[in-house]
């Protein structure tokens, strides 16, 4: 046998076992997105809305609380956070906000037009009152709805906020991990390049998407570990949510300070020191804001509280049941 043909045969194999590695990723990725458009297009509603078509869910039975999901979220995001809430007897409203999933993008798509459509959503469900509970990209409609509408909140929560904080160079209040530019720009604007980076790339989404130390995520329980991955896998498919990331973007480089101190709804307000969006300056300083508030500072555990998960459920489910009003 030639030099020759020996290298045309090492040719072919090659070949063939790149064909192989190709039909198994492009196989598994449609399956894995063929499941995530399948969970997301289950056990939602729409509300027609004097703000909008709204998409939702409900859960449990107990005192309301809406869940207003962060950046990369959706109906489906709240359900999962909202799962540890229901088992202790609340009730939770979770909806995909403005850009997210079935919910239009609408023309005006503020923070404060979001507060509103929290109201309406409220109304089309018949609740006159309920806790508000504003994760990360969530915390600014929060706010503003405890300000446009304080008597329709029982209770103000925000989780790992992203909100504002005053900083001594002007720049915006949050801080960015390294790589989350580039992935947002990169595998945030695909489906099968997001699927892709948290096979490949999984320590870096985490850092840059999740701002979660990563071995945080490494010397946690298989718990944590569990639910780490399954936000992960929740944020597929991003595409429908991608005009939603671009518009929470958009509030959030604004860093605007809302009149915080005008809020007069009880408050918890919980975040961690190594929450790697800096969220743990901002809760300490709306905390310092809002007349009365509680603020949990979480020694780590990264912008998911990894950790003190079933801490923070527990901490929210009393705050909560605590602050109903009487009857």
């Amino acid at each position: 046998m030639t030099t020759r043909s020996i290298f045309r045969r090492v040719l072919v194999a090659a070949g063939f076992a790149l064909a192989m590695l190709t039909l198994l990723v492009v196989t598994t990725y449609q399956r894995d997105i063929q499941r995530a458009r399948e969970r997301i297009a289950a056990g939602s509603q729409m509300a027609e809305t004097p703000c909008g078509p709204i998409e939702y869910a409900v859960a449990g039975n107990g005192p309301p609380v809406l869940l207003v999901h962060g950046a990369g979220g959706g109906f489906d995001q709240a359900l999962d956070f909202g799962a540890g809430l229901v088992d202790r007897g609340l009730r939770v409203i979770a909806m995909s906000r403005f850009g997210y999933l079935r919910t239009p993008l609408p023309a005006d798509a503020s923070a404060a037009a979001q507060a509103d459509a929290h109201a309406c959503l409220l109304d089309s469900l018949r609740i006159e009152r309920a806790t508000i509970l504003g994760a990360s990209a969530g915390a600014p409609s929060s706010l503003l709805f405890a300000l446009r509408h304080p008597r329709r909140t029982s209770a103000l929560v925000l989780l790992v906020p992203a909100a504002y904080a005053p900083r001594a160079d002007g720049a915006p209040a949050l801080t960015t991990p390294p790589g989350t530019g580039f992935l947002f720009d990169s595998a945030l604007r695909s489906d099968f390049l997001f699927w892709a980076a948290i096979r490949a790339a999984r320590t870096t989404v985490i850092r840059a998407i999740l701002a979660t130390p990563p071995d945080l995520v490494v010397r946690s329980s298989e718990s944590e570990q569990a639910r780490i991955q399954q936000t992960l896998d929740h944020i597929l498919p991003v595409s429908p949510r991608r005009r939603g990331l671009l518009n929470d973007a958009a509030i959030l480089n604004g860093s605007l300070r809302y009149e915080s101190e005008r809020i007069v709804s009880p408050t918890l307000i919980v975040s961690a020191v190594d929450d790697l969006f800096g969220t743990y300056a901002i809760g300490r300083y709306t905390a310092t804001q809002i007349p009365g508030a509680r603020f949990i500072g979480l020694p780590d555990g990264g912008h998911l509280w990894v950790g003190h998960h079933q801490r923070v459920i527990s901490e929210i489910a009393a705050f909560v049941r605590t602050h109903q009003p009487r009857r």
